[in-house]
This record gives structure tokens, C-alpha cells and sequence, in this order.
């Protein structure tokens, strides 16, 4: 179990490093409208992660992601525990980077890439009953459609690249849509990532731990309420429909293998 929480620590950084660099180069590229960018480089920046990592670990990356495996019993409370740890661990070490290698002045207009309420007295956030709500209903988005596509049914079926891609694609569209409906000018984004949040608080100081509760308490109250509401999916229709796929593509092996021998019967006769 050490080993995959190592992985964990290693992709959470490299994911981390990856994501808080490439949304701060966006809004420093002088675009008209940089958020259009964002969703594009968090799917490339996530993308290949995700492709190494889930065949290792599950691919967390998230306390999110382990909150709500662990609730659905697909890992077990200790090592939910010890990939939460790992994970927050990997945020220090990507922010630890980004703070050694970053332009001073970028560090404190950005502060960090890290998760702001209220722009820090800095004007770019947003109030915590809106980040909140943020962090609430985009992290339930997130989850509505990465959990069920990560089971591994929907794995062998669909091909691990595909369930990765639309993932990604789906973090990067409620990051957008969450810097796009508040209509406040350098507002990042929601934080979807308690890990996140928490590590650049830690490096930064300062502003960054007011009302950082709400970094942890919205993404899990969406796990619980998402766990609920995953209780009365039509899974057993869902499971139906893919054992009779199943199902015909063993009779259409069975049909190909018996013309298979039948032609050899012929031949050899």
C-alpha cells in the first residue's frame, strides 16, 4: 500500500505543479479572454496523468476522488487515509516548486495559484457563501460523471484513454464554468481540490487561510450527497444492458469459432 501512496504523492505534485502553472500562464498571456484557455491546458496538463497514474492507484489524485471511493467501499478507510495524506503531501512539494521557481511579483499578484476567498484583500475571489456553493455543485458535476465511468465495466468497454479524456474534459469544463458565472475579472476558479487549497495556504500564509473551511467542507459535502444520490441510479438496468452486450459478443466469438472449425472439417475432408 506504501508504494501506491507514493504514486499518489508523485502524481498529485506533478498534477498540482501542472495545473496552478498553466491556469497563472493563461491569465498572463495577455489573451482578451484567457479563461477560454484554461479547460484546454487543464485537459492536457491532466490528461496524460490520468492515463499513467489510474492503472497504478485508481488515479485519485484528489482527496475528492478518495473521499468518494472510500464512501463507496472501493478502498478501504486506511489507505483512503494514507492517499489523502500522500496527496497533501504532493500539493506542499508542487508548491514548494512554484514558489522557488515563480517571478516574486506573479507569486503575490496569483498568490500561488492557490484557492482565495475574497481575492485575499486582493479583489480577485469571491465571497465564502459563493465559493461554497461553488465548490458544491461543480465538484457533484465532477462526480456525476467521473465515478461512474471509472468503474472498471465501463473501463473494459470503453478503453481506459476514453473514460481519462472525458474526465478531463469534464474538470476543465466546471473550472470554466465556475470562472465564467461569477463574472469577477482573475478569478481562478474553483478549487476542487482540498489538497490543493491546503498546500497553498501552507507555503503562502496569510490571506489564503481565511475561510479555507470551505475548500473542505464543500467538495465533501458533495461526496455525501453524491454517494446518496448514487444509491438510487438504475444500476441494475445499467448492469442488465451490459451483460447482454457481453453476452452477444461471447455468442458472436462462439459463432466465429464454430465457422472457424467447421471450414478446417471441410478442408480437411
Amino acid at each position: 500500500m506504501w508504494r501506491a501512496a507514493v504514486t499518489e504523492m508523485v502524481a498529485t505534485a506533478c498534477l498540482v505543479f501542472g495545473l496552478t502553472t498553466t491556469i497563472i500562464s493563461c491569465f498572463e498571456s495577455g489573451q482578451t479572454d484567457p479563461k477560454l484557455l484554461v479547460p484546454v491546458f487543464i485537459f492536457i496538463s491532466g490528461f496524460p496523468l490520468l492515463v499513467a497514474t489510474v492503472p497504478l492507484t485508481g488515479g485519485h489524485m484528489n482527496p475528492v476522488f478518495t473521499f468518494a471511493a472510500a464512501l463507496k467501499g472501493a478502498v478501504s478507510a486506511v489507505r483512503a487515509i494514507s492517499y489523502v495524506v500522500a496527496q497533501c503531501l504532493g500539493g506542499l512539494i508542487a508548491f514548494a516548486v512554484v514558489r522557488a521557481t515563480m517571478d516574486r511579483g506573479t507569486a503575490v499578484k496569483y498568490q500561488l495559484g492557490g484557492c482565495a476567498i475574497d481575492g485575499g484583500g486582493g479583489g480577485a475571489g469571491v465571497g465564502a457563501g459563493t465559493a461554497l456553493a461553488l465548490e458544491f455543485s461543480c465538484t457533484f458535476m465532477l462526480l456525476y460523471v467521473a465515478m461512474p465511468i471509472f468503474e472498471e465495466r465501463r473501463r473494459r468497454e470503453l478503453g481506459l484513454p476514453t473514460v481519462c479524456a472525458v474526465v478531463a474534459v469534464a474538470y476543465g469544463l466546471v473550472v470554466y464554468v465556475s470562472m465564467t458565472v461569477t463574472g469577477r475579472a482573475g478569478y481562478g476558479g474553483v478549487g476542487l481540490h482540498p489538497a490543493r487549497c491546503w498546500a497553498a495556504a501552507m507555503v503562502f500564509k496569510g490571506s489564503l487561510w481565511g475561510a479555507h473551511w470551505v475548500f473542505w467542507v464543500g467538495p465533501f459535502m458533495a461526496c455525501v450527497m453524491y454517494h446518496v444520490f448514487s444509491l438510487a441510479l438504475p444500476r441494475e438496468e445499467l448492469e442488465k444492458g451490459s451483460d447482454e452486450r457481453e453476452e452477444d459478443r461471447n455468442c458472436d466469438l462462439d459463432k466465429f469459432g464454430g465457422d472457424v472449425a467447421k471450414e478446417f472439417e471441410i478442408s480437411d475432408f
